[in-house]
């Protein structure tokens, strides 16, 4: 019995594991539950456009591969929900791409933050500026 084979057990860094919970968190899905069936893929029509199926986008985001924010395919996706009807997990896969989009959005804007400001500065900028950022911040 010593000669079984043991499965491929991933260990996700902590840097990982925060991405994948942000994108759970914002797109309200359990990207967990996907066992990779591929029908999500099947049925998208815009798969031709695409630089990823969508199940592999979503595999990105289970592992925490940040690398999926980088991808074509979460601009392609239409939103058309094909995908959500044919997932037998029910995994609202346009709201993931949502989810990553909003990630890329907010990471290419971010670039003043409240903690790099002086105090004179924040003493200096509109109460709308502040409000907005950590609106932001917060979202």
């Amino acid at each position: 019995m010593s000669s079984e084979k043991q499965g491929l057990v991933l260990h996700p860094s902590p840097a990982n594991k925060v991405f994948r919970d942000r994108v759970k968190e914002l797109s309200g899905e359990k990207v967990e539950l996907c066992f990779q069936c591929g029908a999500c893929s099947s049925g998208c029509p815009m798969t031709q456009e695409m630089d990823y199926l969508p199940s592999k986008v979503i595999r990105m985001v289970q592992l925490g591969l940040d690398e999926a924010l980088e991808s074509k395919t979460i601009w392609v996706c239409t939103t058309c929900f094909n995908c959500e009807v044919r997932c037998p997990r029910g995994i609202d896969i346009a709201n993931v791409m949502e989810a990553l989009r909003q990630l890329v959005l907010r990471k290419k804007y971010d670039h003043v933050t409240l903690d790099q400001l002086s105090d004179e500065q924040l003493r200096e900028l509109p109460q709308v500026a502040i409000i907005s950022s950590l609106r932001k911040l917060t979202a």
